[in-house]
């Protein structure tokens, strides 16, 4: 359940404090996380790192956009749609995201999301021939573990939205 300011562990209140420095808001995924400030910290070291990759804001969105859609996770999806809007892509980029069509940083995304990790090696070879280099394939490969992490928490918590909704 979303938590209010009352119910929110101490250990979490300065992580969520640095948060709404940081969007101007609490998103509720953020006051589920935190339940566990270990894992509420956990998820924002992660996140960080992962916008310390290889890939653009843009190809950050369009991986978190493809697994979320497998995940059937409406409230990432909402939020990715959202961000991916902000960071530039059109309404009929964020849908081909979703179903994989986008390029090839979507197409494999939403293979190792749907598969578990165990790709094809026609797969593999494809997105290598796409120009995925091993470590953009590792860079995909984290943000697909934590769009997953955040895909299960809101799908268990039934997180309420606070982004606007999309059809999944």
């Amino acid at each position: 359940s979303v938590l209010s300011d009352d119910q929110t562990p101490e250990g979490a209140r300065p992580l969520l404090d640095n948060v709404k420095r940081a969007y101007g808001m609490v998103p509720n995924v953020f006051k589920v996380l935190a339940h566990s400030p270990a894992a509420l910290a956990t998820y924002l070291q992660f996140h960080q790192a992962n916008e310390e990759t290889s890939l653009t804001p843009k190809q950050r969105e369009t991986v978190s956009l493809a697994v979320s859609q497998v995940n059937s996770c409406e409230y990432c999806s909402a939020v990715h749609s959202f961000v991916g809007s902000k960071v530039g892509m059109s309404d009929a980029e964020i849908a081909n995201a979703r179903d994989g069509s986008l390029d090839a940083y979507a197409r494999f995304a939403r293979s190792v999301a749907s598969t578990r990790g165990h790709i094809s090696d026609d797969m593999l070879a494809e997105a290598r021939a796409q120009g995925l280099t091993d470590s953009v394939l590792v860079d995909i490969i984290s943000q697909v573990t934590l769009l997953v992490f955040t895909n299960l928490l809101n799908n268990v918590a039934h997180t309420t939205l606070d982004f606007p909704s999309v059809e999944i």
